[in-house]
């Protein structure tokens, strides 16, 4: 195995042996390679002035920006942690994440034109935040508040932190960065990620996307607060591609961008790559693409004929096999040495090759399956999370006796050891690209007054997989379907907020050796229905 190297030594390289060429643009400013350690080594002086050092933990609630990735590598050399926070996260969630993850520091930005970060702040019960010390914020005015959640606010001016150079603290074992994954009962998870296993993910990424060929260069398109965005800017970084960002996603302007600046790979939801092709006609429309990786968060099926009309004009778009917030967002992608057409629908390989082992079984017994049967995906990876911070129980649950991470998705094996993912096991949804437990919805949905109960499952709307809820009325009255929605949409973010919300007066049900169980397949072909005849 690869030796185990800290963060750092992902752009250390580059820093060295070409320090003047262009690393990343982002909002009109072109940063190199020398220019953006040398961020990192002021966010350092920074980090440790505000008090930050080994094993504590930073929220970072920004859009895609170099900041962010600076404060990434800068926690990295401090042997701190960032907990990214989605931006397009409500009150509540961020209450959750301040206090399940204890963080010492949070560091947001207050006034993004397309995100109002004020108006959620205004929710949030700073008592949330017991280990929270002070707020910093991104682009500091004249403006800026003196407290925020009853904490002293603080300008983020890495800049001002010239002085001596940093002292490199990074630990290669040291937890890099936490997640937010799939929610339960209980509330969402961080996956913790250390720092060797991120830099061995990222070359491996490099590699098996052509991040390394010369000329490459990255549209950065998707939120780096989650793993389907990071993940791909950290194997850019890998391979010494240069990045170009974009704090929000912009079909017209992904598309000029595309062609302006010769963009070779971009990596994203179906939704947008479709947006982006939509913006530009005619045959090979972009000379310069080489890879345009999608995860599909629809029905895969219903947007293969799109693929394929694609690929028909040159557009390289191409499958993510596999990711997840535990496994890394590219665990598995397509080889890509067949023709265009092929790799449309292909299956995926583990991009680690060999070091990784993945195995279907039966969902009942347990038993591994062979190839050409669907069952539970299982899989085992030197580069996957190390556990759920502060949740000994939920780890154990998500890991087999052998060290296989149960990932309650339904997939098949190929004879080569591809394999294809099929669909989720359990009632997770993935919604907005990120994976969704339909509990958190209903708990925030059945605090509303009128609200006895609730169910919430995944339909597909005008083509884009969305969240509809059925609800039970009580007593209290019974609340309308706009009355329900206004009340999810200032809790929650916007892609868990249900398309449709239809009043029942039960829900169907089934009696099992463990009790009455909601069928929640009927629901959604109940919710199907009605959303095809417009009731």
């Amino acid at each position: 195995m690869s030796p185990k190297l800290p963060l750092s030594e992902l752009i250390r390289p580059f820093v060295v042996n070409r320090p003047d060429e262009t690393m990343l643009f982002d909002r009109g400013l072109e940063v190199s390679w020398g220019e953006f350690d040398a961020l990192c080594l002021r966010t350092v002086n920074w980090l440790r002035g505000q008090g930050v050092g080994p094993a504590d933990r930073v929220a970072v609630w920004l859009v895609n920006r170099v900041e962010w990735l600076a404060l990434l590598f800068g926690l990295a050399r401090v042997g701190a942690t960032m907990v990214a926070v989605n931006t397009r996260y409500r009150a509540a969630e961020l209450e959750y994440i301040l206090q399940r993850s204890g963080a010492k520091l949070l560091v947001l930005q207050l006034n993004f034109k397309k995100i109002d970060f004020p108006l959620v702040l205004r929710d949030v019960n700073p008592a949330s935040a017991q280990a929270l010390v002070r707020v910093a914020v991104v682009d500091a005015d004249a403006s800026m508040p003196a407290r925020i959640l009853g904490r002293p606010t603080v300008a983020f001016e890495p800049g001002a932190q010239a002085g001596a150079e940093a002292q490199d603290g990074s630990d290669p074992e040291a937890v890099a960065l936490m997640i937010s994954t799939s929610g339960t009962t209980r509330g969402p998870k961080l996956a913790m990620h250390v720092q060797w296993r991120l830099t061995l993910h990222s070359q491996q990424l490099a590699r098996a996307a052509a991040l390394d060929a010369p000329g490459a260069r990255l549209l950065a398109m998707t939120p780096f607060c989650g793993v389907g965005g990071f993940n791909p800017v950290l194997g850019a970084l890998a391979g010494g591609a240069t990045v170009h960002v974009m704090d929000a996603f912009d079909a017209a302007a992904a598309a000029h961008t595309m062609l302006q600046q010769g963009i070779t790979h971009a990596f994203g939801l179906d939704v947008m790559l479709r947006g982006i092709v939509d913006q530009v006609p005619g045959h090979d429309p972009f000379p310069a693409a080489r890879r345009l990786h999608y995860i599909c968060l629809n029905d895969p099926a219903g947007f293969l004929p799109f693929a394929h009309a694609a690929a028909a004009r040159r557009i390289p778009l191409l499958p993510i096999t596999y990711g997840s917030s535990e496994m890394q967002g590219m665990f598995a992608l397509p080889r890509c040495d067949r023709p265009m057409p092929e790799m449309v629908q292909a299956p995926g390989w583990p991009i680690s090759g060999a070091s990784d082992a993945v195995r279907i079984c039966d969902p009942d017994s347990g038993a591994i399956l062979g190839p050409g049967h669907s069952g539970t995906l299982e899989i085992r990876s030197i580069t996957g999370f190390v556990g759920y911070f502060d949740n000994e129980e939920a780890t154990r649950e998500a890991m087999t006796p052998d060290g296989y991470f149960r990932t309650g998705d339904i997939a098949s094996q190929l004879a080569d050891g591809s394999f294809a993912y099929e669909s989720r096991l359990g009632d997770s949804l993935r919604l907005g690209g990120f994976l969704v437990s339909p509990v958190e919805i209903e708990e925030v949905l059945k605090a509303l007054p009128g609200v006895a109960e609730a169910q919430v499952v995944g339909v597909s709307v005008d083509g884009v997989y969305r969240c509809a809820a059925f609800i039970v009325s009580s007593p209290l009255g019974a609340p309308t379907e706009a009355e329900v929605v206004a009340w999810a949409a200032a809790r929650l973010a916007p892609f868990k907020v249900p398309a449709r919300v239809w009043s029942v007066s039960e829900f169907p049900v089934t009696e099992g050796p463990n009790g009455v169980k909601v069928q929640r397949g009927k629901l959604r072909d109940m919710a199907q229905v009605r959303l095809a005849t417009g009731a």
